[in-house]
């Protein structure tokens, strides 16, 4: 280990060693070895490239799919005196100019890039004068075509390693089946194989299903016996996170509710409210816990099937990351297995009606054909969907569809506040304000209140902006659009909505077809998630760690001993040994009627009784004369023995 890397380490993170497994993925990289890095939910990944980017000369191209998780790494970076930017969909012109100024220049030591911008010329050519010491390649098993999450734009990636040879590539994932390992490493053009991977097994963790009607009134006895720590609960349609919340408080649970749908600044309050333990749970859909690391969630409840083991391990992997015992339940009703199914159903909309949709949106943004590539648009669905007499469900799984086949990207609504830069010199300040007075006391304000605007770009409020400035919002917005386009500043207005990002030229729709990979064959690997789900909510006989390590190839023998499936057995075992003793002191050797040996057993379920009487008659412990009754054997084996 190397003794720079645990400085490195405390220094800026505060740590005085690494955790499990860190230690070699972090030696590893430092060697200059492709590596493939598989920790669990809450398990450290980003320290793994970030330390040892610290300790190397040039940056660490970070590619990650999550815009939120990418916006919150830089910022938290930032806070650390460390350097680093972002590139995304619905960014301003002049902000991906900069980040990429800024990356050729050698003045940051992180640069997060979504991948669909791998293939662009803009990012190439930068990259071509780029010195990238790493490449770290964040939910990596979206590159696997059998990976729960594949997007295309990730298989991208290696073709950018021709332009960075002698840059190791570290690749980090939570879950991943045997074939989806081998299967990134493949498509990441590993050098060698490289892999580490700590144990899936959370010993503290344990995991139910319960098949139960009433599960409101389980979700409220849970939570009401919890005596500390706090709660997430999962489901899959936002509407009902608001139910969820609005029906706990009203039951005396303190509880707020979290969705992509939510303005950033909403969704910071409520994760604040909850990270800090002023709300004790927090109703969400899956768009909740990417790197959200609270150490003390005792309880992670699912209302709703996940449609898949991968995102179930995940989301119940928030709980108990403070190493104390926790628990995940995941809740069943008889119509949650069908309902499941009908999705997966409608996640694959026929082909004209594909076509249909595409057609619409070319209409919705007015794009000609052979125009649109690598342009990002606003959209909102619900919205486009009424426009053409489309349902919701339909279009966005047909957007995912798309998605899948790299014809555009799809982002999450994402508050993104207003940002502006003066890109005039301070002498051309100064000749412009002479000719154009009428400007001069929102160019002063925004000088004097706005740090480093004439080197970078700035978050604004344009409402304070006015304010200071003695204007109105609407004169304000005017007049940055108006010395925009006089090319003195650059001015990003607010955006608050979803953006899909087309990466390919709009194309006819009598040329439009989709691949036997990314329909059939993504259909096929979506029905065999969906059935393991189950498998494991119907396997009422297996441990249930037992069972999820088994999914992801490790095999154990060992029970929890603590699931719903190890305690009902546990209870039952307890169940026949007491009946068992009873019968054994009640039957001598004297003969009985078996009618008198059960009136020496009330209080035990009478079938189980029968049973423990098949069961010591055919070991031999009991024995049945002809006219059917009982007498000990004089062997004392039984199912305990």
């Amino acid at each position: 280990m190397s003794t720079a890397t645990v400085a490195i380490l405390k220094k800026y993170w505060g740590y005085p060693h690494f955790r499990p497994l860190q230690e070699d993925i972090v030696d590893s990289v430092m060697e200059g070895k492709d590596t493939l890095a598989l920790l669990p939910t809450g398990g450290g990944k980003s320290i793994c490239f970030q330390v040892p980017t610290m300790a190397m000369e040039g940056l660490c191209l970070v590619i990650t799919p999550l815009i939120a998780l990418m916006k919150d790494q830089v910022a938290h970076l930032v806070e650390k005196g460390i350097p680093a930017a972002a590139i995304y969909s619905g960014m301003h012109p002049d902000e991906l100019d900069l980040a990429y100024n800024q990356a050729v220049y050698g003045r940051l030591k992180f640069l997060y890039v979504s991948p669909e911008r791998l293939q662009t010329n803009a990012f190439i050519e930068a990259l071509k004068r780029m010195k990238v010491c790493l490449l770290a390649v964040d939910e990596s098993h979206c590159i696997s075509q059998w990976g729960y999450d594949f997007r295309p734009p990730y298989l991208k990636i290696a073709d950018i390693r021709p332009y960075i040879p002698q840059t190791p590539v570290l690749a980090l994932t939570a879950t991943a089946t045997a074939k989806v390992v081998d299967d990134i490493q493949f498509r990441l053009g590993f050098k060698q194989k490289n892999v580490f991977q700590s144990s899936f097994e959370r010993k503290n963790v344990t995991y139910n299903v319960f098949h139960e009607a009433d599960k409101y009134g389980v979700l409220r006895r849970k939570l009401e016996t919890m005596t500390e720590g706090s709660a997430i609960v999962y489901v899959r349609n936002r509407k009902r996170t608001q139910v969820i919340a609005d029906w706990l408080n009203s039951v005396g649970i303190s509880a707020t509710f979290y969705h992509a749908g939510l303005d950033s600044k909403t969704r910071d309050e409520r994760q604040d409210l909850w990270m800090k333990g002023k709300v004790k749970v927090i109703a969400a859909t899956n768009a909740f816990g990417m790197g959200i690391d609270k150490p003390d969630v005792r309880l992670v409840i699912h209302m709703d099937l996940p449609d898949s083991i991968e995102a179930y391990f995940q989301e119940a992997g928030r709980a108990g990351r403070d190493l104390k015992p926790s628990e995940a339940f995941l809740l069943v009703s008889p119509a949650d297995i069908k309902k499941l199914q009908d999705d997966l159903a409608q996640s694959f909309p026929e082909l004209e009606r594909i076509k249909l949709i595409y057609n619409a949106l070319g209409n919705y943004f007015n794009i000609p054909i052979g125009a649109g590539e690598n342009v990002s648009y606003p959209l909102v669905i619900s919205e486009f969907a009424n426009r053409y007499w489309f349902s919701v469900v339909e279009v966005f799984h047909t957007l995912k569809i798309l998605e899948k086949e790299g014809f555009l990207i799809l982002s999450d609504s994402f508050d993104e506040p207003s940002k502006v830069m003066i890109k005039a010199s301070r002498d051309d300040i100064y000749g412009f304000q002479v000719n154009n007075p009428q400007y001069s006391e929102l160019i002063q304000c925004m000088l004097r209140s706005l740090p480093g605007v004439m080197t970078d770009f700035v978050k604004i409020n344009e409402e304070v902006l006015a304010k200071k400035a003695g204007l109105t919002a609407e004169k304000t917005v005017e007049q940055l659009k108006k010395l925009e386009a006089y090319n003195f500043l650059s001015y990003a207005p607010r955006n608050d909505k979803p953006q899909v990002l087309f990466l390919t030229e709009f194309i006819d729709t009598k040329h439009f077809n989709l691949s036997k990979e990314n329909y059939h064959d993504r259909k096929r690997e979506a029905e065999l998630r969906v059935k393991a789900v189950i498998d494991f909510v119907n396997n009422d006989e297996e441990c249930r760690s037992v069972q999820l390590l088994r999914y992801f190839n490790e095999k154990t023998r060992k029970t929890c001993g603590r699931c719903d499936v190890c305690l009902r057995k546990n209870s039952y075992s307890m169940d026949y040994q007491s009946i068992e003793d009873q019968l054994v002191s009640v039957v001598g050797e004297t003969p009985m009627q078996v009618g008198e040996v059960m009136s020496h057993c009330q209080g035990f379920d009478e079938a189980k009784v029968l049973d423990s009487i098949r069961f010591l008659i055919d070991n031999g412990v009991l024995q049945m004369d002809k006219k059917g009754q009982l007498q000990q054997s004089g062997n004392k084996k039984s199912r305990h023995c």
